[in-house]
């Protein structure tokens, strides 16, 4: 077996890997927000935060950088705002999330 063949099917198996994390992750987020209110505000944040990051790491092994995932996000946001999403017009959260990925 060559080198480069060992080093695809690696890349598959971790990206394998990351995507049963995720979908563990987002799963957890659900029964935690399914407790209520008395749920401790770090876990959600927890899950909220790893799961952003699997998907920043899963990006980058599929051939996507950072900076790539960023501006298509802010793409995203534009349109969200420029056309009246709901989310927009209820608390202006797309502006203020565009704002910030503008800023880092």
């Amino acid at each position: 077996m060559k080198r480069d063949d060992f080093n695809i099917m690696s890349n598959v198996k971790l990206i394998e890997s990351l995507k049963a994390e995720l979908l563990c992750i987002i799963g957890d987020f659900f029964k935690l927000l399914s407790k209520g209110s008395n749920v401790a505000q770090d876990a959600i944040l927890d899950c909220i935060s790893g799961a952003i990051i699997l998907l920043y790491i899963l990006a980058e092994r599929l051939g996507y950088s950072n900076v790539a995932v960023d501006e298509s996000m802010k793409k995203k946001l534009k349109v969200g705002i420029v056309e009246g999403d709901n989310i927009e017009k209820d608390g202006k959260d797309l502006s203020r999330l565009y704002i910030h990925i503008k800023g880092r």
